[in-house]
């Protein structure tokens, strides 16, 4: 049994950035992530007869599962991956946080069993092979990531987040010691739930502010950052250092926003001109080593220059993460309530409206007409639940079918990792966003980026208190008509400034339709040539060129699904990826146009 860790240190605390040990010896710890309320269970502990040598959270992380062993989890606030040893039971216990912020992975070969917080500490071993996961892979080519517990290789998995798991003597045990649910409570109502949502977040950002190095918030100028922002400067000792983004001809200009946050509240403010003068090719093909799996959500570019930029100031940033999936924020839950109008339409009605919308003029911009018209119609052809990953997602299953090499796979749910209860109407997608796309898409993407720059990013509105909170919440407090995040801008719109309250979410994606047709198209034209799509023996050299073509020649926007492709390729030939032996891979067959527009 072997065990390493290299963390990043936050704290001055002695013996706090290396595994540790119990002072027998017999059980040791490595602790990658922080936990918010050690010094609480420390106390606790301390009344019940357990001595400390350093002010460090691992200490009190070792500790407490040493008094509670896997009932200790359900008592940690934080963010965290852990493995405890303990050597008089050959026993080894991983665990992972409740929402998935910090990441762990693990292979099993045999009676042997090896993990990680990064893909890159399992891939070396001899025992672990390069082949892609075909099932991953169909996921990945509608989402742009992979939803867990599968990931891109083939025999690796992603510890589910809120679980644990057991390895005693060749034999594996998982458990649960939280667990995601949804209990609308019809009975709260909106005063009620803005008073308690306040005091839920001025625990949780006065928690995630300690910390001995200089700290920061990203600030977008959007609801949930500034909320973040607000919470922040009550408790803040000092002046406040907030970082953001601006992008050069974007058509929406998001710099008016922050800027007026920034002087609201008097921060020391930061920001990053993202332009076509930036070396955006080059910190594309970095990515792939840093990203683990692909990370294939265009926004990593961004933040990858936002943690650079703010690591040269501050070692922890605080953001709004989480905020969209726990309140309902995202246009995609409008799209899921229109198409349940639509599909009562018949469905040639559909297919019609669908090829006709395929005729308007095509923008380069995601949030253009035709986008928006052609994704809304083909999705509502689609079940619902597939219909709400095809919103943000790219190829649907259709279209991967002249997409795939001549392989197959079983069509599962997605979500198969976690269970839990989630109610009908919006919130059932809500859920959803929370079980998959918000860990392994929007918090793989902060994680593996930042860390990249060794700044640790802190998300407020993740503490499990508050996601508990947001599932007992009914649904016309999230979505209210077209309002979206209904009680946080109730709670907030005497306190933000009105612009900032009232504007519309843009995300923070960059214009990838109109960079791969222009600065981006020579990465594009280098990445998927003829010779690496057809050696990769996975993908259909004419099914990707139509792609391609479809996109320059101006027919159909395919920039999202382009930057995945692109991505991917970029990944496999990083790590040396390859298409499993066993696959029963066909005669590559010309296609037609992509009709995604």
């Amino acid at each position: 049994m072997s065990l390493g860790a290299v963390r990043l240190k936050i704290i001055d605390l002695e013996q706090g950035d290396q595994p540790m040990a119990s002072d027998d010896g017999n059980t040791i710890l490595v602790f990658n992530g922080e936990l918010y309320n050690h010094l609480e269970l420390r106390r606790e502990l301390e009344q019940a007869g357990h001595r400390f040598n350093s002010r460090c959270d691992t200490e009190t992380v070792l500790h407490a599962f040493l008094e509670w062993d896997t009932d200790a989890f359900c008592r940690f606030r934080g963010m965290f991956a852990a493995a405890f040893w303990t050597q008089s039971e050959k026993r080894l216990v991983l665990v992972r946080d409740h929402m998935g912020i910090k990441p762990l992975y693990f292979a099993r070969r045999r009676e042997n069993v090896y993990f990680g917080s990064e893909l890159k500490t399992i891939l070396p071993h001899p025992e672990i092979g390069r082949s892609i996961d075909l099932a991953g892979l169909a996921d990945y080519l509608s989402l742009n990531y992979v939803p867990g517990p599968r990931t891109l290789v083939e025999g690796v998995e992603k510890v589910p987040p809120g679980t644990w798991l057991e390895w005693r003597a060749g034999t594996v045990s998982r458990g649960e010691y939280w667990r995601l649910e949804f209990h609308p409570d019809q009975k709260i109502d909106l005063p009620a739930a803005k008073e308690e949502l306040d005091e839920l977040l001025c625990s949780a950002v006065n928690e995630q502010l300690a910390s001995d190095v200089p700290l920061g918030v990203w600030s977008s100028g959007g609801l949930d950052s500034s909320t973040v922002l607000h919470y922040a400067s009550q408790k803040a000792s000092g002046r406040l250092k907030t970082f953001s983004v601006s992008f050069q001809g974007r058509k929406f200009d998001e710099s008016r926003y922050f800027r007026e946050v920034a002087q609201c509240y008097g921060t020391d403010h930061h920001e990053f001109d993202l332009n076509p003068d930036t070396d955006l090719a080059g910190v594309i093909e970095e990515i792939p080593y840093y990203s683990d799996e692909p990370s294939a959500d265009a926004g990593a570019l961004p933040v990858w220059f936002l943690s650079q930029m703010c690591r040269r100031h501050v070692t922890v940033a605080l953001s709004g993460d989480g905020a969209d999936e726990l309140f309902g924020g995202y246009k995609t839950y409008l799209a899921d309530r229109y198409s349940e109008r639509l599909r009562r339409l018949p469905p040639g009605v559909l297919r019609f409206g669908e090829k006709t919308a395929r005729m308007l003029p095509v923008s380069d911009e995601k949030i253009g007409l035709d986008y928006k018209i052609n994704r809304l119609l083909q999705g509502s052809l689609l079940d619902p639940m597939e219909a709400h990953f095809f919103w943000n997602g790219t190829f649907s299953r259709a279209e991967q079918r002249d997409l795939r090499n001549g392989w197959d796979v079983p069509v599962n749910g997605r979500g198969h990792g976690r269970r839990g209860r989630a109610a009908t109407g919006l919130s059932r997608f809500m859920w959803m966003d929370q079980v998959c796309y918000l860990p392994d898409d929007i918090l793989a993407k902060v994680d593996r980026m930042s860390m990249a720059h060794s700044l640790e990013v802190r998300p407020p509105f993740l503490d499990h208190r508050i996601v508990e909170f947001a599932g007992r919440l009914p649904e016309n407090l999230k979505i209210r008509g077209g309002s979206l995040k209904f009680v946080l801008r109730e709670l907030m719109k005497d306190r933000l400034p009105r612009t900032v309250v009232k504007r519309r979410k843009e995300g923070f994606d960059i214009p990838t339709h109109h960079w791969f047709r222009t600065i981006l198209r020579p990465l594009l034209l280098e990445t998927l040539n003829e010779q690496a799509v057809r050696e990769s023996g996975i993908l259909s050299w004419p099914a990707v060129d139509a792609v391609v073509r479809a996109h320059l020649e101006r027919r159909a926007n395919l920039g999202y699904h382009l930057w995945g492709l692109v991505v991917l390729f970029l990944w496999m030939k990083q790590w040396g990826m390859t298409a499993p032996s066993h696959a029963e891979l066909g005669p590559e067959m010309p296609v037609g146009m992509p009709t995604t527009a």
